[in-house]
């Protein structure tokens, strides 16, 4: 956790850098406190995701950036694991392996998500033109696509607009697993 705590402070402080903006405007821009975004900065808070993507949507950038830093391109095939890349990024019960960071040259991240017992998120919308795929790999679990909750077991997939409000719930003892692409308009650079 010290080092994903560290690579995000890193990746926040690059942001604003980039960007030249202030803890003010930074604040203004992602709606998250002054105070929490010095936390973060200084490696002493583990925000939640919904926290992550506020942060990632101010800077109209992927939430893959604040986690691990765009894969380099091979010369063979590079075999990724869930199973090793899985972690708890934030505070909250979602245990998340990225699969696949952003990479501008194809226009999406990956996502492999587990849903703890009882967990439930409804997102903020992302920037126009992104579109989710959900694809459930074990157990069940409900998304919130078009203001309805859509109920999907193993082995089901749903693709809805990420630019509108959205969210995951899973209301069961087991958890739920599933794969998420989330792929971000062509006509938008992050």
């Amino acid at each position: 956790m010290l080092a994903l705590n560290q690579y995000l402070a890193a990746a926040l402080k690059q942001q604003r850098k980039d960007k030249q903006w202030s803890l003010d405007t930074t604040a203004k821009q992602t709606g998250v406190s002054k105070a929490m975004l010095g936390q973060i900065e200084r490696g002493e808070s583990s925000p939640t995701i919904a926290t992550l993507w506020k942060i990632a949507g101010g800077f109209n950038t992927s939430l893959s950036t604040f986690l691990e830093p765009e894969l380099a391109e091979q010369a063979q095939p590079e075999i990724r694991s869930a199973d090793q890349l899985r972690q708890q990024p934030a505070s909250d019960d979602m245990l998340v392996a990225i699969l696949f960071p952003y990479d501008e040259k194809y226009g999406f991240e990956m996502y492999e998500l587990t849903l703890l017992e009882s967990y439930q998120r409804v997102s903020e919308p992302h920037e126009a033109g992104v579109s989710e795929h959900v694809i459930v790999t074990s157990g069940e679990m409900e998304v919130l696509a078009n203001g309805q909750w859509n109920k999907l077991s193993q082995g089901q997939a749903l693709r809805f607009a990420g630019d509108k409000p959205h969210g995951y719930r899973n209301l069961n003892k087991q958890a739920a697993v599933f794969h998420c692409l989330i792929h971000y308009s062509r006509n938008k650079s992050l």
